[in-house]
């Protein structure tokens, strides 16, 4: 059993690629008037992609290094000459996390989301995708495609529904990612002109061997590829684009572009431990002040924002970027122990932002009595919406044979709305008892006790350590006073008005998400396990290094011929 499982993974690694891929094509091939059918595939492919990445993890953490890894040479080729995929505990989680936001934000789209425009189902599983990829790849120009992908994909999605807010802020999305990807290409095309190389594990074992006089120009393409992720991770002062743009999306959208910020993290994750390690020689974490700092003041700012915002939308928005400035600042102190609690801290906020935005959907609803297009004008809306949606925005509504699909109204949505509301306050302040607070304990004591792996190792925190700490807590602290204000403005202060309405598919991805957040509560002792085990790997990347490069290709079947060959005359009596 074992060894069929283990000749069956490298084939397995391409499911989360393929999967969305094809089914992506399959819905193109369908009318828009199929928009039940389109309905069901997508959602159905995205439980699919979850239980795949769900099984994918379970194998990496059952498995003990060095072969806790997977890898799939593509064409055969052996690395560094071919495309490679690689799977360890790392992209596994990220593959799980993905699963768990695309089922939540694609059966909330069902409720209605997914009939306010064209092709949402097939742009939803090409983003899909996209971040898999991101995720899975072992080379730098893939990690480029995929990212591309993600990104051409994320441009339809944002725009869906249109309106005039949402056309202005794609406008400005769209420009500063193609300026962001166009440096990613020319640092990519920098680390080829000097090591030679694009594969990740390759370049691992190269960067060390650098003659000294190109090792300046290696770290200008490491200057310029950071700049390109960071504008993608939303680091100040690169992310005005961000809040205005996941705003404005439609609430699916808004959800799973919660993980969008996190393919940048994750680059630096992934490719600053592995060729900025601590046998990297001088160029042994470098720019690991520029995390620092530029974490530290992201969080500042976002923290500002959040506490300045009116909009539930715009708060969840300024949290990513609070959450995407924690992950920065902490992974630039190079600490095994701090990276654990980093990744745990990753899962949750993330969960929690896009219960966030599916959370500040409803809630808008509410508040303007249940209008779902509330700030756009008919006349700016109808002309792009699907044919079978009518003119007006009173013909959204479902019909009979749908609303018997989608579910109807579920009672007591208030509590519902005011407990997710309540869960999403705690995760996001980092308040205890759940996991928001867990993460970010975690993360303070081994700031504070800095043990283990890591250029901090054995260190009392500086000045950066002190100042983060304070970050972290005021951060928390302002997120827990703009939340409290806009609960007390939507739930104490709306006596005055008819319940909300909400639909049961509605009420599923919130308790997707929340009950995510739970679990890992729950279980904190064995997924903090799982974090430093991955954590541990990072930052002692050789098992890594070792497997993609050892892989061997599979031999093709030859023909046996014999042991003599006949001779000439006796071939010939052979013919018929």
């Amino acid at each position: 059993m074992t060894t069929w499982l283990s000749s069956l993974m490298p084939h397995l690694m391409l499911a989360p690629i393929l999967l969305p891929m094809l089914t992506a094509a399959i819905i193109l091939f369908l009318k828009e008037d199929r928009q039940r059918v389109k309905m069901l595939l997508n959602i159905f492919g995205s439980i699919a992609g979850l239980g795949i990445a769900i099984f994918l993890m379970r194998w990496t953490h059952q498995q003990a290094a060095p072969t806790s890894m997977g890898v799939y040479l593509a064409g055969n080729w052996p690395a560094p000459f071919g495309i490679v995929l690689a799977l360890d505990r790392l992209s596994a989680m990220m593959l799980v996390l993905t699963g768990i936001l695309s089922v939540a934000a694609s059966v909330y789209a069902s409720a209605h989301w997914h009939r306010a425009g064209v092709n949402f189902h097939s742009l939803f599983q090409l983003q899909l995708m996209g971040l898999n990829g991101a995720f899975l790849t072992g080379d730098l120009f893939n990690l480029f495609v995929f990212i591309e992908i993600l990104l051409a994909a994320s441009y339809g999605l944002l725009l869906h529904g249109s309106g005039r807010p949402r056309v202005q802020a794609g406008l400005h999305y769209i420009a500063i990612n193609l300026a962001a990807s166009s440096l990613l290409l020319i640092s990519i095309s920098m680390f080829y002109g000097i090591t030679g190389t694009l594969n990740m594990a390759d370049l691992a074992r190269i960067v060390p061997h650098v003659l000294e006089e190109d090792r300046a120009l290696l770290h200008v393409a490491a200057g310029v590829f950071g700049v390109a992720v960071l504008i993608k991770a939303a680091v100040w002062p690169l992310n005005f684009w961000l809040v205005p743009a996941y705003s404005a999306a439609t609430a699916p959208a808004g959800a799973l572009f919660a993980v969008m910020t996190k393919v940048g993290i994750y680059a630096i994750l992934r490719l600053w431990t592995m060729i900025f390690g601590y046998d990297a020689g001088i160029s042994t974490q470098y720019g690991s002040q520029w995390l620092i700092y530029g974490g530290m003041a992201t969080i500042a700012v976002g923290s500002l924002g959040v506490m300045s915002s009116q909009k539930l939308g715009n708060m969840a928005g300024y949290s990513a970027i609070v959450s995407s400035g924690t992950l920065l600042a902490t992974l630039g102190f190079g600490q095994n122990l701090l990276t654990a609690g980093l990744l745990y801290y990753m899962v949750s906020s993330t969960l929690a932002v896009s219960a966030c935005f599916l959370l500040a959907d409803l809630m808008d609803r509410w508040r303007n009595d249940g209008e779902d297009y509330a700030p756009y004008e008919e006349e700016d809306v109808a002309p792009f919406l699907s044919p079978d949606l009518g003119s007006t925005f009173k013909e959204l509504n479902l019909d009979e044979r749908e609303q018997a699909l989608v579910g109807r109204a579920m009672p007591a949505a208030v509590a519902l709305l005011g407990l997710s509301f309540m869960a999403c306050t705690l995760l996001i302040a980092g308040l205890p008892p759940l996991s928001g607070f867990l993460g970010k304990f975690a993360m303070l004591t081994a700031l504070l006790n800095p043990l283990g792996i890591g250029a901090s190792a054995g260190q009392t925190p500086g000045i950066e350590g002190w100042i983060l700490l304070g970050l972290l807590i005021a951060s928390g602290f302002f997120a827990l006073v703009a939340f409290s204000r806009a609960g007390i403005r939507h739930f104490w202060a709306s006596h005055d008005r008819t319940p909300p309405t909400v639909r049961i598919v509605e009420g599923i991805p919130l308790v997707i998400l929340l009950g995510s957040c739970v679990a890992l509560t729950v279980n904190a002792d064995n997924i903090m396990r799982y974090m430093q085990t991955t954590a541990n790997g990072l930052y002692a990347p050789d098992d890594y290094v070792n497997s993609v490069l050892s892989t061997r290709p599979v031999p093709y079947p030859t023909q046996q011929l014999p042991d003599s060959m006949p001779a000439e005359g006796e071939a010939a009596e052979a013919q018929p």
